[in-house]
């Protein structure tokens, strides 16, 4: 009896979370479509034959939809018993009050942080027909749970995905399981963006300010560690939004 074949798509696999992300589905044996503005060079000359590096501008709706219309994805996922969707990549800007905020700032956050990951939510859900197991891992984040002053825009955004996922579970697709993830505060270039934004952009920087101090941020691998295991649980899809800290506390 032959193993299940898995494959995942990781956007913004550059840096950060989405770097940790694609390098450790990879080191588990499982090949990467990855979708991002530029390649990482790195990973692409360890995993030469397992990972697959899509430019594309993941904040252009247009050209996200152009891809998607194309064969690439569909190619990639034919023959997979299980696809995973991680929906990582994303921006905190337009960071200050809803005054100061750039109208081609806004479009740009809401094309990245919220159309690009549910038209390839929809796409993996169309082209893995085949796949007896689909599993969708929006990466939310507690902003959108909880409102932050110069955070509006990434606010909305993230409890875009949230509900997402909470509508999706509604359509009882026993194939496919959906779950919007905040992966706590890890230590990522988004990190050192809000920590250099001035006071009156942002009234809660000195907050984000002592957690790094203090050795409070988690690392991009640990995350990604407990994210793919969650995702990969018996347990993922459960229910449609989850903190990876719970999750993490009840292990």
């Amino acid at each position: 009896m032959t193993s299940p074949i898995t494959r995942a798509i990781v956007t913004g696999h550059t840096r950060g979370l989405g770097a940790a992300l694609a390098e450790q589905l990879l080191a588990r044996g499982i090949a990467v479509l990855a979708l991002s503005r530029s390649r990482n060079t790195a990973l692409a000359q360890r995993y030469p034959k397992t990972l697959a590096e899509i430019e594309l501008d993941l904040a252009d709706p247009a050209r996200v939809a152009q891809w998607i219309a194309g064969d690439a994805l569909r190619r990639f996922v034919d023959g997979a018993d299980s696809v995973l969707l991680f929906n990582n990549a994303g921006m905190v800007q337009p960071i200050g009050p809803l005054d100061t905020q750039d109208a081609a700032a806004i479009a740009g956050a809401v094309g990245l942080n919220v159309a690009t990951p549910l038209m390839l939510a929809s796409a993996v859900a169309t082209t893995s027909v085949g796949a007896t197991d689909r599993r969708i891992v929006h990466i939310s984040s507690g902003a959108g749970r909880n409102a932050y002053p110069g955070w509006s825009i990434y606010c909305a955004t993230k409890a875009a995905l949230d509900h997402h996922a909470r509508a999706v579970i509604l359509d009882a697709n026993r194939a496919l399981r959906i779950c919007s993830v905040a992966p706590g505060v890890v230590d990522t270039n988004m990190q050192a963006e809000i920590r250099g934004s001035g006071i009156e952009q942002f009234p809660l920087r000195e907050k984000f300010e002592d957690l790094k101090r203090n050795g409070q941020l988690v690392s991009p691998e640990q995350c990604a560690t407990q994210l793919i295991d969650f995702a990969l649980s018996d347990g993922f899809g459960e229910t449609p939004v989850a903190d990876i800290r719970e999750l993490a506390a009840h292990d």
